[in-house]
């Protein structure tokens, strides 16, 4: 049955997600601890001048990426989104593999957001046991979803504005003490962001490591590509939102990482730290002298770690749903309840990451590392498939002769967009493993553990070719017709 069909039906999901809701999601997807924290790390490695070319380049990619996805929402707004388009416009044993692989990441991602709860509860309450901060996490991302679609779009855009409030703060104290203004001192001029070997350090390689740093930190944007399902007017809201990421990414990570670079040298050690009290932004406000500024970015990071957590319950449970109201899932998990909610595939999403976070504690975390490891390419593949599944949604549509006019939106930069999104990927693909060669040879468990998650990829993708003996559809017969 069609998403478009009647709300009301118990087979459908319900389309309960405002324009608001839209556009706090969107932004909380780019703004989480890849910001607050891995950012001091970028700067540290390739300096801020490297940093801020990385994310730039990361962030136009990431810009022509969700202008594809916007342009194929619109145009046929599914819950399966980027999922559907990979199978009515590839092949359905690619559509296969890009869902399964996203769930997944997500699934295993909702573990590690219960890992860092840990870690930051253990901040104030450093002798409390463990299960209970994992425990109360788990229930608390569970209730938000098991609410109503609705429930889940009101706690996203009260996290996304507790970490745009932050953002904006942050940008305005950190200019202040660039000017001298705030934090006691003379004004900072460009001395800290040209220092040593800045302001860039370390070459083409260490900016190759800052590039997958800051892929992993912009990766949940496609998440509007899920939400087009159960949204509003969906060809009106989707694009609106995903065109305004652009400057979002410009405006917090740009601006962010230059505050940054200007006021704590690349040197500084403690840009590598993933300690809240020593992170950047932390070390920032201290400087300001702002009071307890450690204990308000633990409180700030940890809300981005439950909306992280919050928003991968949600996709990878609309993921799995479609995948079984598709017949490529069990059937029982393609239910929803009168509230339009897939609690059958909310519960196995949960139970799959609840286990996944317990083997943590096991053998030293090594299935755990292991499990994190598959999940953190998932996030690169998804995004070539939205790629390919957009360059060849074009191509079926002009093949079929229909007017380009009408599209509810389209993608600006056709076809450099998608080419440029699919090279860039390919080469952060590619060098996930760079770090197991060195002139000692070939550190071939290292290799293997880098791309776990692409062989795991392309096993399920050829395990169902093989099975279901799928080919590359014709352009002239993709379905652009059903819904």
């Amino acid at each position: 049955m069609s998403n478009s069909q009647s709300a009301s039906s118990p087979t459908e999901l319900k389309r309960s997600l405002k324009a608001r809701h839209l556009m706090m999601i969107s932004l909380g997807g780019t703004i989480g601890t890849g910001l607050f924290l891995a950012s001091g790390g970028a700067i540290h490695s390739a300096g801020p001048g490297g940093a801020l070319v990385a994310y730039a380049v990361i962030g136009i990619m990431v810009y022509y990426l969700m202008t594809s996805l916007a342009e194929m929402a619109a145009f046929m707004p599914v819950a399966g989104s980027f999922r559907v388009y990979a199978s009515k416009f590839v092949d359905p044993s690619f559509g296969f593999a890009i869902g399964w692989n996203y769930w997944y990441n997500w699934a295993i991602t909702i573990a590690a957001e219960l890992a860092a709860v840990v870690l930051i509860m253990k901040f104030w309450f450093p002798d409390s046991p463990s299960i209970i901060w994992s425990a109360i996490a788990l229930i608390t991302m569970f209730l938000i979803n098991y609410m109503s679609v609705k429930g889940f779009g009101e706690a996203e855009f009260w996290f996304a504005m507790i970490k745009v409030v932050t953002v904006v703060i942050f940008l305005i104290t950190g200019v202040l003490i660039i000017l001298g203004i705030m934090g006691g001192k003379d004004p900072i001029g460009f001395s800290n962001f040209t220092m040593g070997e800045g302001p860039f350090n370390g070459g083409f390689f260490t900016i190759l490591g800052v590039f997958m740093a800051a892929g992993f930190s912009f990766q949940g944007t496609e998440l509007l590509g899920v939400t087009a399902g159960e949204s509003e007017d969906p060809e009106k809201n989707i694009p609106k939102a995903i065109r305004s990421v652009f400057w979002r990414i410009i405006l917090f990570y740009i601006l962010a990482i230059f505050v940054i670079g200007m006021i704590i040298p690349f040197t500084d050690s403690r840009l590598l730290s993933e300690d809240v009290a020593v992170s950047p932004f932390t070390l920032v406000f201290e400087r300001a002298g702002l009071a307890f500024a450690a204990s308000i970015m633990n409180a700030i990071i940890l809300s981005s770690v439950l909306s992280a957590g919050n928003s991968g319950m949600y996709a990878s449970t609309r993921m799995l749903w479609d995948l079984a109201r598709d017949g490529k899932a069990p059937k029982f998990l393609g239910k929803l309840d009168k509230r339009g909610v897939p609690v059958n595939a909310l519960i196995v999403t949960s139970l799959v990451g609840c286990v996944a976070f317990l083997a943590s504690f096991f053998g030293d975390g090594v299935v755990y590392i292991w499990l994190l490891n598959a999940s953190g390419m998932a996030g690169f593949v998804t995004w070539v498939g939205i790629a390919i599944a957009h360059y060849r949604f074009r191509k079926a549509y002009a093949a079929q002769g229909l007017d380009m006019n009408a599209l509810p939106f389209r993608a600006k930069g056709f076809p450099f967009g998608p080419i440029f999104a699919l090279v860039l990927c390919l080469i952060i693909i590619i060098g996930q493993g760079y770090q197991a060669f060195s002139s000692d040879g070939i550190d071939w468990n290292s290799m293997f553990v880098s791309y776990i998650g692409l062989i795991l990829f392309f096993a399920l993708w050829l395990g169902y070719k093989i099975k279901h003996k799928t080919k590359i559809i014709p352009l002239e017969e993709c379905d652009l017709k059903s819904k």
